[in-house]
């Protein structure tokens, strides 16, 4: 019988999706599985890119695990692609290839002064406070106000992380570092802005509804910007999301805090709705002193157009949660407008020609960009993984197809990898960390002390 020797680049849910779907689909064919990971861990983005205080999300890890745990997937983590392993490598091993790198880069936010000291991207921020090994250990937190842009789930991660107390977080599974980093925030205002209404907002309710639970933190909403146009209030009436979401706001409303009035909180979270970034403002040593916003007004079809009218609110740090990026991947066709691998259902295609590269297929975000909730990942893979199936006659025909050729590739190379033992074994020590204290887990966040607890 035929065997398909499959190399999975990226070991997050689209990746590992993947793998499932393809062990479980109907063939005529053997398979085996590499997952190449260049993180110590597997799980990318549910254990590096979500909020530590969001565990029900993170139960997704469950799922994750146990497809893993079933021993018919290989994990070859801490190995990067185009450094320890290239395309042509795996062009002489395997049969064909899946891109399931993601998107981890923020998006540009093209306004003057983006540029100032104290402006921040929203991933580097989630990174580090998910305790990614490859980004600094400290984050300065020394504004008192300060500035999200973004109206989706990323914005008001950073919100929350910013306004919650860092004590609230201890029975999280938060690195150390982070916890003391937060402990000694200056923060007393996170001022959100969204370019349109509460109408159109791209955060889910269970989101927004974490935000007004936050101890000693008031929630202050603007009267002004719950004057609804039509297409507003059909919005309300038709889609159960939004109607949530807009009962949510309102009861916001009716509190204390509301336009400022009355709040007891020793911190404040305002979302400013209506509001289109215009500046942001450098003092003269060039860091961040306000954000000037042009008020925007419902356009009657779901959009806004401005109103010509400019206001600015004194900041001193500002965070773009204007979306993610992906990056391009060493030998592999990339788009670098729409930051993805160029593709049609999955099947990668060459710039220039639009022709398909056989062998070679994309995963999740780095294959239709940042959009969609982790779960709809599941439904992407499964559209590439048919492709994979059917182009059978087109799989590339591996010089050495042997199990053992990777190991020894990696070995000759000098790459110190980790494997699926290995994670178990990180994961373990990490839970050990976090009993003591009555916590989830102690995240390791330096990559050589992963990769030594990894290989024991």
């Amino acid at each position: 019988m035929t065997k398909l020797r499959l190399a999975i680049v990226g070991a997050g849910p689209a990746g590992i999706y993947a793998a499932d779907i393809l062990l479980k689909a109907e063939r005529k064919f053997d398979v085996s599985i590499d997952l190449f990971e260049q993180l110590p861990a597997p799980y990318g983005l549910v254990r590096y890119g979500v909020a530590p205080d969001h565990p029900r999300i993170k139960g997704i890890i469950t799922a994750l695990r146990e497809v893993l745990d079933r021993g018919d997937i290989r994990l070859f983590g801490n190995v990067r692609f185009g450094e320890d392993i290239t395309l042509e490598d795996l062009k002489h091993h395997y049969n064909a290839v899946i891109f399931a790198t993601g998107a981890i880069r923020d998006a540009d936010l093209s306004i003057p002064g983006i540029d100032a000291a104290g402006s921040y991207g929203a991933a580097d921020f989630v990174s580090w406070f998910d305790g990614h090994p490859d980004v600094p250990r400290d984050w300065p937190l020394d504004a008192e106000s300060v500035a999200v842009i973004g109206n989706g789930n990323v914005a008001l991660d950073i919100a929350r992380m910013l306004a919650k107390h860092a004590e609230d977080l201890l029975p999280t599974e938060i690195p150390d570092n982070v916890h003391a980093g937060l402990a000694a925030s200056a923060v007393t205002d996170v001022h959100v802005f969204g370019r349109r209404g509460p109408a159109q907002v791209k955060f889910t309710p269970l989101e927004l509804r974490e935000l007004g639970e936050l101890r000693d933190v008031d929630m202050v909403v603007y009267d002004e910007d719950f004057d609804y146009d039509e297409a507003s209030k059909a919005a309300i009436a038709s889609n159960k999301q939004v109607m949530v979401i807009d009962r949510v706001l309102q009861s916001w409303r009716k509190r204390d805090s509301v336009n400022n009035a009355g709040g007891q909180a020793s911190r404040r979270l305002h979302l400013h709705f209506y509001a289109k970034p215009l500046e942001v403002v450098k003092d003269p040593e060039g860091r961040v002193s306000a954000i000037r916003y042009e008020r925007t007004r419902p356009d009657g079809e779901g959009g806004v157009v401005g109103t010509g009218e400019v206001r600015e609110i004194p900041i001193q740090a500002i965070y773009r949660a204007v979306g993610y990026f992906g990056s391009p991947l060493d030998g592999v066709p990339f788009d670098k407008r729409h930051g993805v691998i160029p593709n049609h259902e999955g099947q990668v295609l060459r710039r220039e020609s639009n022709e398909r590269v056989p062998g070679v297929y994309a995963t999740g975000w780095i294959k239709r960009g940042p959009v969609g909730l982790i779960g709809h990942t599941k439904s992407d893979a499964m559209e590439t993984i048919r492709h994979v199936i059917n182009d059978q006659g087109s799989w590339w025909q591996p010089a050495d197809p042997s199990e053992d050729a990777i190991p020894a590739l990696l070995a000759q190379r000098g790459v110190i990898w980790t494997d699926l033992d290995g994670w178990h074994r990180l994961d373990e020590h990490e839970m050990a960390l976090g009993a003591p204290h009555g916590r989830a887990r102690i995240k390791v966040v330096p990559r050589d002390e992963m990769v030594t607890i990894s290989r024991d």
